[in-house]
């Protein structure tokens, strides 16, 4: 069931995106056209203390005027190493700098239509080295305790996909301590 890409065309682009066309000979032998987003790799950092808490900002999204708490998150440069980017994104929006930091979940959300890869990250024995240095991302940032997270989500309170996906792996893992390290998991 594997398509074939025949050709491709670049219909824009911006340094965050583009739009392709692809020409696609699929599976039952027809051909034709498909679209896909090409996106830049994303690093997200679910920081925790000890007290349970995870540290979240509070966001507005211009694409949908919506307002939510969200991890830590930003794109990945090119060159970059993800984690070193969440290492890094963590810091700029939150003042906060990592003691640990090591996988938790890797993601392609919508591998239909874009090549979007999402890795997010745990951050433990965090520090604050001062206020943020990126000022257009959030002015509220709290630590929230893990237990309250569920009932957030539920009423959309956090809606980002990358966001719900990390909290997720957290409180997956937050009964019987800290969830599996992705080096420890068969694949």
């Amino acid at each position: 069931m594997r398509w074939k890409v025949t050709g491709r065309r670049l219909a824009f682009a911006t340094p965050w995106l583009g739009v392709w066309f692809l020409d696609v000979e699929r599976p039952d032998g027809t051909a034709g056209e498909y679209h896909v987003v090409q996106l830049r790799d994303l690093a997200v950092v679910a920081a925790v203390d000890d007290a349970d808490r995870v540290l979240m900002m509070w966001r507005h999204r211009i694409a949908t005027d919506s307002w939510g708490w969200e991890l830590p998150m930003g794109l990945v440069e090119d060159g970059e190493d993800p984690q070193a980017a969440g290492a890094r994104e963590l810091e700029e929006e939150t003042g906060w700098r990592p003691g640990a930091i090591s996988p938790l979940i890797y993601a392609e959300p919508a591998g239909g239509i874009t090549n979007a890869r999402h890795f997010l990250f745990r951050a433990d024995g965090c520090v604050q080295v001062g206020a943020p240095t990126e000022r257009n991302e959030s002015d509220r940032l709290e630590w929230i305790p893990l237990a309250e997270l569920r009932g957030m989500i539920e009423r959309r309170e956090v809606v980002s996909g990358a966001t719900i996906l990390g909290v997720l792996s957290l409180l997956l893992g937050s009964s019987d301590g800290p969830p599996p390290r992705p080096d420890r998991l068969q694949r």
